[in-house]
């Protein structure tokens, strides 16, 4: 009755708000976001309660069966509890179920094609920097860093853009941490990954994969602009390598 008790208020506590939190993730800012937030909130809250069940399940012989205890009074030992060893099979079993079918079905939709798209980029990854390319602004306008000064990849906010993640060398991690989303930069294969950034503002991005002897410098800053500063961000590149 106390155990149900307890898991009955940590269940409101978890749920009840009218706004769970982004547990570490800013909302909105991507169309990633949007799509997959909601399972990491759903993750971790499944996560608290389960972790919490099994604390009390571990407390409760360790603090309610040690009066007993005291006064030589034992529970009835039982070699073996099919129905106890079956809940604890089963109920696992559901868990991981139901979050592998959640993280499918979010995974295709995050994956998932647009017949069009506003924009295209080119992101190249080499050891250890990064290389953006912007086809409308013609073959030469290129944006190159270097592990001492990252690039900065800019892109127009509300339109969704198309990036072609390739390498030149070896496996290295497109990430963005505040959009939710990482794609791996793999030699000789050709990744396509597509989003919307809803928020103007200026965004951390890293490699997320081991690469070499100056991985941590593989840094680079996404930059969400209006459509019109974007459009005449790709008149400058123009004009650049003119």
């Amino acid at each position: 009755m106390r155990l149900g008790l307890i898991t009955a208020s940590l269940l409101l506590t978890l749920t009840g708000c009218s706004q769970v939190s982004g547990l570490g993730f800013p909302e909105g800012v991507s169309s990633v976001n949007d799509i997959s937030l909601s399972l990491w909130q759903g993750s971790w809250i499944a996560a608290g309660v389960v972790g919490v069940i099994t604390l009390i399940l571990i407390l409760w012989p360790a603090v309610f069966h040690r009066a007993h205890a005291s006064k030589g009074e034992f529970p009835k030992q039982t070699q073996y509890n099919i129905p106890v060893e079956i809940v604890y099979t089963v109920i696992p079993f559901i868990i991981v179920a139901v979050l592998f079918y959640f993280t499918a079905v979010k995974q295709e939709e995050i994956v998932a094609k647009s017949p069009t798209v506003a924009h295209d980029i080119t992101v190249n990854a080499f050891q250890w920097s990064w290389q953006f390319s912007y086809p409308e602004a013609g073959e030469k306008a290129v944006v190159t860093g270097t592990p001492d000064k990252p690039p900065t990849l800019v892109v127009p906010v509300g339109e969704r853009v198309r990036y072609k993640i390739i390498a030149n060398d070896v496996v290295h991690g497109f990430w963005i941490p505040a959009f939710m989303i990482q794609m791996q930069n793999i030699p000789g294969v050709t990744n396509s990954l597509e989003f919307t950034a809803n928020k103007i503002g200026e965004y951390p991005g890293r490699c997320n994969i081991l690469c070499g002897r100056n991985h941590a410098q593989m840094l680079f800053t996404i930059k969400v602009v209006s459509q019109a500063d974007y459009q005449q961000y790709l008149e400058t590149l123009k004009a650049s390598v003119a």
